[in-house]
């Protein structure tokens, strides 16, 4: 990697989070961390002004408008697949907003790979013999919840066919056996639980903060508890 596309590298995974160490960045990129050192000064003195806290790492300063990134074919390709994954696999709400950023970054592309990229829409296939059958479109509400930290209320349908009301808190969504599940904190039943979204009939956000601290990763309750 030549050093222009390492700075735009550099800058696009600054954009990505809000801290980086200059460890992780020599690491991403393998480099030395005095080549990171080297390499943000440079960006400095383009005018985009990244900022260091410690021990948290750099960042870009708030409030710094960012011109939209570009994609390379490849990029947008890899993007154009994700999303008729997403089209079988999810539900419509995850579908909604997928090609919503996929029209978006179609946008972006110059001609000669926006040609490219609809050329590649049309040969794609997703071929899922047992499609999976949502008859609700909760997935969008519970990836919010799970960036947001909010409480949910869920009305669910067990395997005994027992259907209950409970407060959640979504640590994870996993999707296994066909179908996706929802790991998260019961306070009616004062542990985790593995919540197979399709048996959920209803999702009301309570606009209520988690209030369970350290909560454990989808796949550790997976592993701990299958």
């Amino acid at each position: 990697m030549n050093r222009i596309d390492r700075l735009f590298g550099i800058l696009t995974t600054l954009q990505s989070k809000r801290h980086v160490t200059a460890s992780q960045l020599a690491d991403k990129y393998e480099i030395s961390v005095r080549t990171v050192y080297r390499d943000v000064k440079a960006l400095d003195e383009l005018g985009i002004p990244v900022s260091f806290e410690q021990p948290k790492g750099y960042f870009i300063v708030q409030g710094y408008f960012l011109p939209p990134l570009s994609f390379t074919t490849d990029e947008a390709n890899s993007l154009i697949l994700m999303a008729s994954l997403a089209e079988k696999f999810a539900d419509r709400s995850i579908a909604k907003h997928s090609n919503s950023a996929l029209s978006k970054i179609k946008a972006v592309l110059k001609s000669a790979d926006k040609d490219k990229t609809n050329r590649f829409s049309d040969h794609i296939n997703i071929y899922n013999p047992e499609p999976v059958k949502t008859e609700n479109d909760y997935l969008i509400d519970i990836q919010a919840s799970i960036t947001q930290q909010i409480i949910i209320a869920i009305d669910y349908t067990d395997n005994q066919n027992v259907k209950t009301n409970r407060e959640i808190e979504p640590t994870g969504l996993v999707f296994y056996n066909m179908e996706w599940h929802l790991i998260a904190w019961c306070w009616k039943r004062n542990d985790y639980r593995d919540f197979i979204v399709k048996k959920i009939s209803n999702i009301t956000c309570t606009k209520q903060p988690f209030q369970k601290k350290n909560h454990i990763k989808a796949v550790d309750f997976l592993t701990w508890y299958k």
